[in-house]
């Protein structure tokens, strides 16, 4: 009974030893660069810009609130015929957060709109 208690505690022992040395080895290595003493490490790959894992955002054009026509107004989503004239009503507006500070339009329907609009100055 000794001899198979020893036997399997050898065996167990190797088989974690293996197990944990296995992701060490799977590792490709990579060739070592010639090394010269007057020149600076060479810097790693850059991965394919295929490979990366957030695309750039399309750039999406913003709606001007102070020269928009109704039409357009009415586009937005939560705004309707009535908040488009309730906007072009209250023209013109310094920043685009003044549509909730007058109360042209909910809270609720700013934050739907805040990222497609914009209160663009006369210069």
């Amino acid at each position: 009974m000794r001899h198979f208690t020893l036997a399997s505690l050898a065996a167990t022992a190797l088989t974690l030893g293996l197990l944990t040395a296995t992701p060490v080895l799977a590792q490709a290595t990579q060739p070592a660069a010639k090394s010269d003493s007057k020149m600076a490490p060479a810097a790693p790959a850059k991965a394919p810009a295929t490979e990366s894992k957030m695309a750039p955002a399309p750039k999406v054009e913003l709606l001007d609130i102070n020269s928009a026509t109704a039409e357009q107004l009415d586009a937005l989503p939560g705004v309707g015929k009535a908040y488009s004239a309730a906007i072009i009503k209250g023209r013109p507006y310094k920043g685009k957060d003044d549509l909730v500070k007058n109360k042209i339009v909910p809270e609720k329907t700013y934050d739907g709109i805040k990222d497609k609009i914009v209160a663009k100055q006369k210069s």
